[in-house]
């Protein structure tokens, strides 16, 4: 159990709201943080609860100008619940004596427990064990429940049991001085003797939220009536119930909670449905026994075994425990995102980057519907990204560096440095890679599921207008007959522009081209898969002419990827010109220089004068394409490349990366299993505790990495299992490594289940079960048949 558990054993106010963060259930459909239930928020304590697509834009006066923000809402805190004996203190971790305190998140069965003992002014000892769900098998429904022990005392006490609509937003420091009241409450309602109705609308966007709350107080299951007082202000609603208790004796009080929004499909209206749900939710044991029932289910389709010590082992669990709380089936058929921060907190205010490139692998050979459904969130979105690439003077769809509700650009037009307090122009919109990114998702998705129909219908469009896209975005120069992308920025992020130029973007990043180059490639052969009338549909729709697929074909062919030498690909065009950074230096002055970028503007200086990266930017190529692939990307431009290139090019950019996002050492470890374990490990287990340990000193309070934890669980099957999707089979070709005695997962590949285990050097495959009697399966350079019901153990010594 200890392996798919996380425990705290003491109370810690000063890392609570780090707990909180790591300690959120959500269902994927909605979550809420892990916060004290008898505490609002205050320094030590954020209870936020957030729906997946709850938006709401917003303007404040910044520098003199009016901005608009679209943010992430903090919607009604459900939790509330505390205590005190008649004429005391409320219950309060931080004023009373605690004399044990345990907090265990429960991954399994997606369960937080709190069990804790304390002492008033009065000497009076009570013991309280806390368990919480946010349910996964009724998405409407979360739950609290109490077991209270007056260990010493006996006499009246008084539960609070309450819904507070007045929440803001302030889960984020340096989002401050922006507007942060979303909520306007719209109704209050005591419905019955022991529940409450709260309803709230965000001010912009309209989305209304429900909630209900029913609660039971319990001795030895028998349902005792407690004298129940309700009162109510704007946006708040609560019930105190008063009762006599006695020494010694526990008692049990639940609370159950219905929550709904304008947004979910199927319903007549918010505040009827959720006040019907409470009443049909059954008790919370009945609700626990569907919910753990769920997680089962889950845990049977995701876990991966690892056999290198308990704590990589749990600390995987935690991350995919993480996926599950923000983006599990929930949200099939709902018109949502996969969101950089998860449900978690309010960074990045909840908007969708490319994170989908490290998080959808696992979900492809998983759940392969909620992938569909996710990429669904582009193509409802595909007109808002067409009328972008018209503004912008080109055609096609060009997506959002970050998107919200409509997919609209978000990106912020000024982002504070918290170092300097200064607002600084933000100019990352500029990351038109996004495109690429999206494009690879659709091919990665149809690989692995062979799903035609969605290929054929939405993904075809959406491939082909981003293609249409990077054709508007080339020009041809004739000096070195090659196709080039100007202004445009990668995915390293600290380069925005040209030092000692107030011209936005670089011109050639190498990573943009050869993904741009990739697509055009990729949408021929995807014209020629889709069927025929489909085919003259889309050029029609799309207003492709033939002349447009040569030109497709020509840029796949001559797009220019700038070099420094021989081997070293340039990050982009005048990259070698930039000054060599004073690593050391910087390193012995400052304690933390992952966030470079802020270090150096609040000196007055920029990241854009020297060869320093936030992130990997060139390596990301090898991160997306195996070495035949990219080998056969560049042979395709007309460029030699050779292993030695990939080794090269690591040991160069590796010396200039900072590391600023949790992202990076996702990458390095991946690209470094071949050439250099010990580092490849390294990295992987800096990325496992990245969030755990909170390495970047605050930023997990704000909301998980939710691209780099899932990017290590497809680090763990693509990189140390050497798991790849090919177009005929599915290849397994693992690198031994040392440190790794076993890995065990199982993967769906275009509707087979197959068990893979890695036992040392020992390989063992099942083919479970499948649509069809046969699967084929290659294992290092080989392709075999398997039947269904068939295992086979292979010897990777021979």
């Amino acid at each position: 159990m200890e392996r798919f558990s996380i425990t705290y054993t003491n109370w810690k106010p000063k890392t609570q709201k780090l707990r909180e963060a790591l300690c959120t259930l959500g269902n994927g459909y909605i979550a809420s943080r892990g916060a004290v239930e008898e505490n609002h928020k205050n320094e030590f304590n954020y209870p936020g609860t957030y729906l997946a697509g709850g938006y709401n834009r917003a303007k404040t006066e910044v520098s003199g100008k009016i901005i608009e923000n679209e943010d992430f809402v903090n919607f009604p805190n459900w939790l509330c619940l505390t205590f005190r004996p008649e004429g005391g203190e409320w219950l309060n971790l931080q004023s009373q004596k605690v004399l044990d305190y345990e907090q265990i998140l429960d991954m399994k069965c997606g369960i937080l427990t709190r069990v804790f003992r304390i002492e008033d002014d009065a000497g009076r000892r009570t013991a309280i064990r806390s368990r919480r769900l946010v349910s996964m098998r009724d998405k409407h429904i979360a739950a609290l429940h109490w077991s209270f022990t007056p260990e010493n005392w006996d006499g009246m006490v008084e539960f609070d049991v309450a819904l507070d609509g007045t929440v803001i937003n302030d889960n984020v420091d340096r989002y401050k001085d922006l507007e942060r009241q979303h909520l306007e409450p719209l109704e209050t309602e005591k419905i019955g003797d022991n529940s409450i109705f709260l309803m709230v609308q965000t001010l912009q966007s309209r989305i209304i939220m429900a909630q209900a709350a029913r609660t039971t107080f319990l001795k030895n299951n028998k349902v005792l009536e407690p004298v129940t007082e309700t009162y109510q202000s704007k946006g708040y609603i609560g019930q105190v119930l008063r009762t006599e208790v006695k020494k010694g004796e526990t008692y049990t009080l639940e609370k159950i909670v219905g929550i709904f929004t304008s947004r979910d499909r199927a319903i007549s209206e918010p505040a009827v449905e959720a006040k019907k749900s409470i009443v049909r939710a059954g008790c919370f044991e009945e609700i626990f026994q569907r919910h753990t029932d769920a997680f089962k289910n889950l845990w049977n389709r995701a876990d991966i075994g690892m056999v290198n010590g308990d704590r990589n082992q749990q600390l995987l669990r935690l991350h995919i425990f993480h996926v599950f709380q923000s983006v599990s089936t929930n949200v099939i058929g709902m018109d949502v995102g996969v969101t950089s921060r998860g449900l978690h907190g309010e960074a990045y205010r909840g908007h969708i980057f490319w994170d989908e490139i490290y998080i959808f692998p696992f979900l492809n050979l998983r759940f392969p519907e909620l992938t569909r459904s996710l990429l669904m969130y582009r193509y409802y979105r595909i007109e808002e990204a067409r009328f972008a690439a018209k503004e912008d003077g080109k055609k096609g769809a060009m997506y959002p560096w970050q998107s919200g509700s409509n997919g609209r650009e978000e990106t912020q037009v000024v982002h504070l440095n918290p170092k300097s307090g200064n607002w600084i122009p933000d100019n990352t919109h500029l990351q038109r890679h996004i495109n690429a990114a999206i494009a690879y998702n659709i091919w990665s998705y149809f690989l692995t599921t062979d799903d035609q129909q969605f290929l054929s219908i939405f993904g075809a469009e959406m491939f082909l207008s981003i293609a249409v896209f990077w054709e508007s975005m080339t020009t041809y120069n004739k000096e070195k007959g090659r196709y080039e992308i100007l202004g445009v920025v990668g995915p390293d992020e600290y380069h925005t522009s040209y030092p000692d130029t107030d011209q936005s973007g670089l011109n050639n990043n190498a990573y943009t081209n050869v993904m741009a180059a990739w697509v055009m490639q990729k949408a021929l052969e995807i014209l020629s898969l889709i069927e025929k009338s489909r085919k003259r549909e889309l050029l029609r729709e799309l207003d492709i002419k033939n002349e447009d697929l040569a030109v497709w074909e020509d840029i796949s062919k001559k797009m220019y990827v700038p070099f420094i030498d021989k081997y070293i690909i340039s990050q982009f065009e005048g990259y070698e010109k930039l000054e060599e950074f004073s690593w050391e230096e910087y390193q012995n002055k400052y304690d933390d220089i992952q966030r470079l970028d802020r270090v150096l503007e609040s000196e007055g200086d920029s990241p854009n004068r020297y060869k320093a990266s936030k992130q990997a930017d060139v390596l990301m190529l090898f991160y997306l394409f195996s070495k035949s692939q990219i080998s056969t990307i560049f042979e395709n431009l007309g460029y030699d490349f050779s292993e030695e290139m990939i080794l090269k090019n690591i040991r160069y950019y590796s010396k200039r990366t900072s590391h600023g996002s949790t992202l990076s050492r996702l990458v390095f470890s991946w690209i470094l299993i071949k050439y250099d374990q010990q580092r490849s490990w390294e990295n992987f287990e800096a990325v496992l505790k990245s969030d755990f340990e909170d390495i970047q000193g605050g930023t997990t309070a704000e909301g998980i990495h939710l691209g780099a934890m899932a990017g290590s669980l497809d680090l763990v099957q693509r990189g140390f299992l050497g798991l790849e999707v090919g177009e005929e089979a599915l290849w397994i070709k693992p690198p031994i490594l040392e440190p790794l005695k076993k890995i065990s997962i199982k993967v769906q590949y275009r509707r087979h289940w197959i068990a893979i285990s890695l036992h040392e050097k020992k390989l063992t495959i099942s083919f479970e079960e499948g649509w069809r009697n046969k699967v084929k399966i290659g294992v290092v350079d080989k392709v075999h048949e398997f039947k269904l019901g068939e295992v086979r153990e292979f010897d990777l010594e021979k």
